[in-house]
């Protein structure tokens, strides 16, 4: 049975981008995975100190929720980011958790293309919310997934739900006045159909 972790980095506790991971992991239980969310807004992440006092394989010094998300990381088969649209990018309470990987990274004698260590090899998606939905809404947000997770981590890109048109960031969610929702459910279900 697949492992999916799903990371859900800020949003209202019942906004936009958590209904889009709620559809999300609908469609994924009913296809039968496994599916675990956590919520940075309830699991305080900080940032990277860049002390080095981690190299390699040891716990992070900082005493927040990420040493006991370790295990269900290293135990997911999938890492889902889930995220609202925050000044052309993702929030920063996810880019604090993708920062900390910092500390469950391996040594990699000969990094290739400017990676400095290596990471489990993991399959990620992108679930992301936004009020705008302009041609360029999730431009830099998807950079940095792509440069960041895929490119530099190495995780094997698949799939990314991009909800623009969610409505105006002073009133309710209206996700569900868009097709977001069904295409997040559809998401969940097909992700490993092809396994």
């Amino acid at each position: 049975m697949k492992r999916i972790l799903v990371i859900q980095g800020g949003g209202r506790p019942n906004g936009n981008t958590a209904q889009l991971v709620s559809s999300f992991v609908r469609g994924a239980e009913e296809a039968g995975r496994h599916v675990e969310v956590i919520s940075l807004l309830k699991n305080k992440v900080n940032g990277c100190l860049g002390c080095n006092a981690c190299r390699y394989g040891k716990p992070c010094i900082q005493k927040d929720s990420f040493n006991n998300i370790v295990p269900k990381i290293k135990d997911s088969d999938m890492i889902v980011f889930a995220s609202p649209l925050y000044f052309w990018t993702i929030s920063s309470m996810i880019k604090a958790f993708i920062e900390r990987f910092y500390c469950i990274a391996e040594e990699e004698p000969n990094p290739p293309l400017g990676r400095y260590e290596k990471y489990s090899e993991k399959d990620c998606a992108l679930l992301m919310t936004a009020a705008d939905n302009f041609f360029w809404t999730f431009e830099q947000a998807v950079s940095y997934y792509q440069f960041a997770i895929v490119n530099y981590i190495g995780f094997r890109n698949k799939g990314m739900l991009l909800a623009g048109g969610c409505g105006d960031t002073n009133g309710k969610p209206q996700i569900d006045q868009t097709e977001h929702l069904q295409k997040a459910y559809q998401f969940g279900k097909n992700i490993y159909s092809e396994s």
